[in-house]
């Protein structure tokens, strides 16, 4: 019997800034505009799913 697949750990911010080569601010301002890889609030600080952000950003090179 295989032991289940440890998560991928969520990504902060800053991680999705890099990932996506965009200011963290840039991050913010598509949140308040409902645009934007989805993001969770845990606390006071907003965490992303890494496979939803690469899938957001995967649908967006298609789209344009």
């Amino acid at each position: 019997m295989t032991a289940p697949a440890t998560p991928e750990p969520l990504w902060e911010v800053e991680d999705v800034s890099t990932y996506l080569r965009v200011p963290v601010q840039t991050l913010y301002q598509w949140r308040k505009r409902k645009y934007g890889p989805p993001a969770a609030r845990v606390g006071r600080h907003l965490r992303y799913d890494p496979a939803s952000v690469r899938t957001w950003f995967a649908d967006q090179s298609q789209a344009a």
